[in-house]
């Protein structure tokens, strides 16, 4: 039996839009969750799980994707590159690497936050002989979603995307991690937009094939909107507690991620994600992330994301997202940005 996945394909081709004007800049997979690229903890995830070579399925702005994530050898794994002229879909992008893939490879949606045992899924994917093996997750909000239903050996009987609240099966979704035959490749027709979750697994899944569910093990979230991006930034503070920065003066609560060359002063913090560069004086910040560079004087900053190299001055920003430089002195904004 095959035994070793060796080689991933992530595709990370969107653009984002949800999360404008943060990603009028940058794509998604590389902002910053505590300093580091969102992709980076998936593809760390990969390394810790066993894979070798990744291929990065890449549009939207695909040279600062390049540069921000590099050829993998600072990780101990091999990055390459595919670049799709026009969106394909998940699973268009991945029949483009057709004649390149191993027998079995992972295939994974890569403008998700994930941090998470890869092993298990590949057991349970070599245990059961399984074409195609979905990780599975459990959200309160499972209609925003693909869901499945499982017997009780754990293969996927029923799989409906994105269904009505009143049609939703299960309140496990599909986390974008897929375990898959190269065979199943074959399938999906050449030069179509085609997906994985709306195409290529309902239809196999109907027509008996073996499609297997794995509960995932680790973090899990997508970071589609706002507050996606800011409760990430929290989990992961919350897990690693870093609090470098030089902090003076100032009162702080909950959650807080201070990186070493961040300075605070005079302000109140309570759950944040302050990263490199950034500065904060006489200010409150609550539940809100500052990107690298950004500085934030007199103001308050709530339930917000702070771009990179903003300065914020005087003013209030509630319940928004700054995009990258911009400058505001004595302006308040709120519900600005993305959805």
């Amino acid at each position: 039996m095959y035994r070793g996945v060796k080689q991933a394909v992530l595709m990370v081709g969107g653009k984002g839009t949800r999360l404008r004007p943060l990603t009028l800049t940058r794509p998604k997979p590389i902002l910053s969750v505590t300093d580091k690229p969102c992709l980076g903890y998936l593809i760390d995830s990969m390394v810790k799980g066993g894979i070798e070579e990744i291929i990065l399925a890449c549009g939207y702005k695909s040279e600062l994707l390049v540069n921000a994530i590099g050829d993998g050898s600072d990780r101990g794994v091999k990055i390459r590159y595919s670049f799709e002229e026009e969106p394909m879909g998940t699973g268009g992008a991945i029949k483009l690497l057709e004649d390149e893939l191993d027998d079995v490879f992972v295939a994974v949606n890569g403008d998700v936050f994930a941090d998470f045992d890869l092993r298990g899924e590949i057991d349970t994917h070599i245990e059961n002989n399984a074409d195609i093996t979905l990780a599975l997750t459990p959200v309160d909000n499972p209609w925003e979603f693909g869901t499945a239903c499982q017997d009780d050996s754990g293969r996927i009987v029923e799989f409906r995307e994105k269904p009505k609240p009143e049609d939703v099966i299960s309140n496990l979704i599909n986390a974008g991690v897929y375990i898959v035959k190269k065979e199943m490749i074959g399938f999906i027709p050449k030069g179509e937009m085609y997906d994985f979750s709306k195409d290529l697994v309902p239809k196999k899944t109907a027509e008996g094939y073996r499609i297997w569910g794995h509960t995932l093990e680790g973090i899990w979230m997508d970071v589609g909107r706002k507050n996606d991006l800011i409760r990430s930034n929290l989990v992961v503070a919350a897990r690693d507690n870093i609090q470098a920065g030089e902090i003076k003066n100032s009162e702080t609560k909950g959650i807080l991620y201070s990186h070493a060359t961040s300075s605070i002063e005079s302000s109140i913090i309570h759950d944040a994600s302050i990263m490199s560069e950034c500065k904060v004086i006489e200010s409150e910040i609550i539940n809100s992330v500052i990107m690298p560079g950004a500085q934030i004087i007199n103001s308050r900053i709530e339930n917000s994301v702070i771009g990179y190299g903003a300065v914020v001055d005087d003013s209030k920003v509630i319940e928004s997202m700054i995009g990258d430089d911009e400058i505001l002195k004595s302006t308040e904004i709120k519900d600005f940005g993305g959805e």
